[in-house]
């Protein structure tokens, strides 16, 4: 299940783009709303989910030696990657007033390269199945910093950079002006999408590397991403149980950026809502998913619902 390919689940239109299948069936307030709210910057929900981590760091130390390099990120990323596959319209994303609907399931993700005040940094964007289990985003990531953890080892997308930033700055601003255009008019050719981590489902940050608290970064108006995750650092901090009891527990605060534009508050609280009972439960992402669920603006498109839930539970 973990090699489950999205874009040939899906039969590709004339006004689909090679990252995403144009949104039709919605109403028409969520069609409008990207004429009235035309940037990320003014379409950005803020939310933060503060998660006590004393059982997932239980959960870590119980399945660590069947998945070396297991951490709380790893639990984070997973937890996302069965939201959107959960929750597919929380994947859709915006490009020139008109929605689509993504065709992969994608994190981009900053790491450091040495761990000087000036080190070097670069940009992951590994795709999940939505099928993906704990362990398959574990073993995905480890195999990302591998490739593109070390000094010497330039990514795609660094040696694009650097290739572009050795020409005069009037050229840049063609160059970027040229690819602005294609992005919002046409699509990017596939090689430039690949390595760019602006076309992805979510970026995730983790400020509690750095040792301070999280922030809500903001979107970013190139590219495709819809959601921006950053991690705090661990604190400990007063909390209510079920029996209104209060204790002290360590938590890590995540702070969600979300553009509205994509889908309606309601489905993104139920969303949420469902990334909190994996962090409750992070067992649940040891298997996959039973069923995923199609894009409702989108379902004329499915070649084959065999592995698809009838409708998402929003109770």
């Amino acid at each position: 299940m973990a090699e489950f390919d999205m874009k040939r689940f899906f039969k590709k239109g004339i006004l689909d783009r090679n990252d995403g299948w144009r949104v039709k069936k919605i109403d028409p307030i969520m069609l409008l709303s990207p004429y009235f709210m035309r940037t990320r910057l003014d379409s950005q929900n803020l939310f933060e989910e503060v998660v006590s981590i004393e059982n997932l760091e239980e959960f870590v130390r119980q399945h660590k030696e069947e998945m070396p390099g297991l951490s709380l990120m790893h639990i984070f990323i997973a937890a996302c990657v069965r939201m959107l596959a959960l929750y597919p319209h929380a994947n859709r994303f915006v490009v020139h007033n008109k929605i689509f609907a993504r065709n992969t399931i994608s994190c981009s993700i900053a790491i450091k390269r040495s761990l000087t005040i000036d080190g070097e940094e670069t940009l992951i964007k590994p795709e999940f199945s939505p099928f993906a289990t704990l362990q398959d985003v574990v073993d995905t990531l480890n195999k990302e910093f591998e490739q593109k953890g070390s000094v010497d080892d330039k990514s795609a997308l660094d040696k694009t950079a650097k290739l572009i930033s050795i020409v005069p700055s009037f050229a840049i601003r063609a160059v970027v002006g040229l690819v602005r255009f294609m992005d919002d008019y046409f699509c990017l050719p596939k090689f430039l999408r690949d390595v760019s981590p602006w076309h992805s489902s979510m970026f995730l940050t983790n400020i509690g590397s750095l040792g301070i608290s999280s922030i809500y970064h903001h979107l970013y108006e190139f590219g495709t991403s819809t959601i921006f995750l950053a991690m705090g650092k661990k604190i400990r901090t007063k909390v209510f149980d079920a029996d209104g009891n209060e204790k002290t527990a360590k938590t890590i605060s995540l702070k969600f950026v979300l553009d509205e534009r994509v889908c309606h508050g309601f489905y993104y609280a139920r969303a949420m809502r469902s990334f909190s009972k994996l962090m409750s439960n992070p067992e649940l992402l040891l298997t996959p998913p039973e069923k995923i669920y199609m894009d409702a603006g989108v379902s004329s498109k499915v070649r084959d619902t065999s592995l698809l839930g009838d409708k998402i539970d929003l109770a």
